[in-house]
């Protein structure tokens, strides 16, 4: 009697799994009059694909009643699987919620609005299934209400971080090892693409056509853009000197303390020879050494901080790879018990 093993995961999953290839993570706040449909449209897709899936609905928090109909819709949907946040967390969290409670190796990030159909989710996770990528995001197609703001966000994004695709902050699809490897920190999601990619993933991208909303209205408005320009210059400053933090602070402080210390020497010159002293001098020297000095300082304590989160990311891969190696123990287990019985 032969039994297929499963890719061992990198995020620790329940004892007991089903087979599953792809899980489908739905943050919804508020979207009771989505739903229904939606998870009707899932269900038409699903019937199609020759890849099993689920769809892990989290309800962040929602005041309209979306919890009580998840647990309608689920009995009417074997494929569903809700998950609730009593408070708002935000997408990230919910992303991460979603993936602790996934058995995919795919992860699909959708929303819950039907601007996006999901009928369209198997060209996302198809190039992955094929091992022709390791992440791949939609590129819009359709009227879209914030093209202009849309449009320098991804400008902005592909100067600073050159990655290879137009459109970061779409609906995606990716391996649950990149949901592992990345770091929690609020709206992460926005920036997968760029963590992924700056880790060495490979990353893709496909036209996915965009709707009108079905009901409900948009969570996000313009304070929204001030947000996301400081969360990318944070994404930014994290990629180039997270894990060297002396390199920026540490270069800056050596810099000014220098100035104010090159800067004292010539005043002190020009006194001698002069017998003037210059006050605004003195104020900007005092300025350059007390300021270098703090960078410096900052410095140091960035590179105290930066080998407390390695030692971090180092325990949470020792412990992926035990339950990885117990999962392992679980499945050799089962081998062999069907090997006795078959006996």
């Amino acid at each position: 009697m032969a039994v297929s093993l499963r890719p061992l995961p990198t995020i620790p999953q329940p004892a007991t799994r089903s087979e599953v290839d792809v899980s489908v993570l739905v943050p919804a706040k508020d979207e009771a009059g989505n739903l229904p449909l939606f998870l009707e449209l899932c269900d038409a897709m699903i019937r199609g694909q020759e890849a099993r899936y689920e769809v892990i609905v989290v309800d962040d928090g929602s005041t309209d009643g979306s919890w009580s109909l998840l647990q309608e819709l689920r009995e009417q949907h074997a494929f569903l699987h809700p998950v609730r946040h009593r408070a708002q967390r935000g997408i990230a969290e919910a992303l991460r919620t979603g993936a602790l409670h996934a058995r995919g190796q795919v992860l699909v990030f959708y929303p819950a609005d039907l601007q996006f159909k999901p009928e369209d989710i198997p060209s996302l996770v198809g190039p992955i299934l094929a091992n022709e990528s390791d992440m791949v995001t939609g590129f819009k197609q359709g009227k879209y209400e914030k093209a202009f703001v849309s449009g320098i966000y991804n400008k902005l994004s592909r100067t600073l971080f050159h990655v290879p695709v137009r459109d970061l902050n779409n609906v995606k699809a990716y391996r649950r090892e990149i949901m592992a490897a990345l770091p929690m920190r609020p709206d992460f999601h926005r920036y997968m693409i760029v963590m992924a990619a700056a880790q060495g993933f490979t990353v893709t991208e496909v036209p996915i056509p965009l709707y009108p909303r079905h009901a409900g209205r948009s969570k996000f408005g313009l304070s929204r853009i001030p947000v996301g320009v400081l969360d990318m210059l944070a994404v930014w400053f994290e990629l180039r000197f997270g894990q060297k933090p002396l390199l920026a602070f540490g270069m800056l402080g050596a810099a000014l303390f220098a100035l104010g210390v090159l800067a004292g020497c010539a005043a002190l010159v020009w006194l001698l020879v002069t017998g003037q002293g210059q006050r605004w001098a003195w104020t900007v020297i005092q300025t350059c050494l007390v300021l270098g000095s703090v960078f410096f300082a900052t410095g140091l304590l960035g590179e105290q901080i930066a080998q407390q989160r390695s030692e971090v990311r180092e325990m949470r891969r020792e412990l992926s790879e035990l339950a990885a190696n117990q999962f392992e123990q679980d499945d050799s287990g089962a081998v062999r018990d069907a090997a006795r019985d078959a006996r």
